[in-house]
């Protein structure tokens, strides 16, 4: 399956702040994951064993937001992720959807270009987790006032990563 649209990994600009101090104002605190299996929103793939991690509040809505002139209010939540201590470079290759694993459940959030929650949807990705995830981007994409969509864990509600209208993704108008 050819993937239609962009995961966004946390930007790099915002991932050397919250290497220093996440977006609660804690300190970061870097660790060696003992267990691997972590997803690490900076590559967009799990975490391996022995490497270094760090666990960092994120606000996934806020610089977009600044960037956008937007202003998201309350929606301007922030939560848990995981991100490699240092530098790792980003995704290395396009595989699919991140973290679309069969059985597994994700929500896909749908936001204005006002930073204003327009709905969301609960996905059972089942036996076909890139399809079901592409298929409820199209669904999203076809309301013209969609702007972005963040894909979460539907257990947690933790962030995964973001897609932007296609237009949006280089920052131009349609």
């Amino acid at each position: 399956m050819t993937i239609k649209y962009r995961a966004r990994p946390i930007e790099e600009a915002a991932l050397k702040e919250l290497r220093v101090r996440d977006d609660a104002g804690r300190e970061c605190a870097p660790y060696a994951d003992r267990e691997g299996g972590a997803p690490l929103r900076c590559c967009l793939r799990p975490s391996e064993t022995g490497e270094r991690i760090a666990l960092v509040s994120y606000a996934p809505l806020r610089r977009w937001a600044a960037a956008a002139g937007a202003d998201p209010g309350a929606y301007d939540e922030q939560g848990p992720v995981f991100v490699h201590a240092e530098d790792c470079g980003g995704p290395s290759e396009d595989r699919g959807y991140p973290f679309a694993r069969a059985g597994v459940r994700r929500t896909a959030r749908r936001y204005s270009a006002r930073g204003q929650i327009l709905g969301g949807r609960v996905l059972d990705l089942g036996e076909d987790p890139d399809g079901v995830v592409e298929r409820a981007l199209d669904e999203a994409f076809a309301d013209p006032e969609v702007a972005l969509v963040h894909v979460r864990a539907a257990e947690y509600g933790c962030f995964q990563y973001e897609v932007r209208r296609p237009w949006h993704a280089e920052g131009a108008a349609p």
